[in-house]
């Protein structure tokens, strides 16, 4: 029996093998780790990894904000065109950002080298499929896990008052606001960046580019740019950098970070501004619609003063 059981179980694995290379492609970008395993396993690698990346992410978009003002091939697809990027600004958020890495980042990445064991690397590279599948999978664990913990930083007065706050100080984001945050909410994102791959048991190649691919859609969502080639153009209910440009401009909308799903079910979607401030025709109906709305509600209220007024007198009567 155990042997019939053996030979189905390598029939399996072999038509896997067959139609999904285990990690034939990825092999050769995986074995560029040989040599460097007693950095690349240490708990602060990841750290270190994200954090540098970041920077190098966001450095391009300054340049463009500071020194771009003039080229207009770029300004004419700024979301928000009368709004610039001062060096003030700039020099804000790369502050708050250097200050929340330097004192609460750092400290907590140096406990980890010390308390967490090192990372144990099989020798194998993902197969293809876990890789993407696996960071598509961890962007829709984290779009949720962001949504409703936005989404109560915004309804709860207090929580917004004292955290999130601090990033909607910027009402046009640009690339550096994207980490401009109040060190509960930087943590809760790492958390989230950090664990959502976890629950798939993702390779730590995975674990990385997802990490990488994490902070590329989280600055391009902040850009203040709408560029024909981003995401949003082409992948249906992708937010990108139009849907939380408009959440900065009206900050009960738009929750999610990456997609709308949980935006539309909710009823905080909102369309954003397209590039050089157009207002699409969706964005046009939503604001005719939010004022007939809000219209029907004023009609209503004076409706029912007029009613009780009404009453009043018939009883003084």
């Amino acid at each position: 029996m155990e042997t019939v059981l053996e030979k189905i179980k390598d029939s399996q694995k072999n038509a896997s093998d067959k139609f999904q290379p285990s990690g034939l492609l990825l092999q050769p970008l995986w074995d560029l780790r040989i040599g460097y395993e007693w950095y690349l396993t240490s708990p602060i690698f990841p750290v270190i990894l994200s954090v540098t990346f970041y920077f190098c992410v966001t450095f391009p978009w300054t340049i463009f904000d500071i020194y771009g003002q003039d080229w207009k091939w770029i300004q004419k697809f700024k979301i928000q065109p009368t709004k610039s990027v001062t060096w003030p600004l700039v020099k804000q958020a790369v502050w708050v950002t250097f200050w929340n890495h330097m004192i609460f980042i750092l400290p907590i990445s140096v406990a980890q080298w010390i308390w967490q064991p090192a990372t144990d690397f099989p020798s194998e590279a993902p197969t293809v499929w876990e890789f993407f599948w696996h960071q598509y999978a961890s962007l829709m664990i984290f779009d949720f896990e962001y949504f409703v913990w936005h989404s109560v930083h915004h309804k709860i007065r207090p929580l917004y008052r004292w955290v999130h706050s601090i990033h909607h100080q910027y009402h046009s984001p640009f690339s550096w606001v994207t980490q401009y945050l109040h060190p509960w909410e930087l943590i809760s994102v790492g958390v989230f960046t950090t664990t959502s791959p976890w629950i798939f048991k993702a390779h730590p190649l995975t674990w990385w580019s997802f990490m990488l691919v994490s902070i590329i859609v989280s600055v391009e969502a902040h850009i203040g740019y709408d560029f024909w080639f981003m995401p949003h153009h082409w992948f249906y209910g992708w937010g990108g950098s139009i849907k939380h440009d408009m959440h900065h401009q009206r900050p009960l909308t738009n929750f999610a970070p990456f997609y709308t799903h949980w935006d539309w079910v909710f009823g905080t979607n909102c369309p954003g501004l397209l590039a050089g401030g157009e207002k699409s025709t969706f964005l046009m109906d939503y604001d005719k619609k939010r004022r007939e709305k809000r219209f029907e509600k004023v009609k209503a209220k004076e409706a029912f003063l007029l009613d009780e007024k009404a009453l009043h007198h018939k009883r003084l009567d």
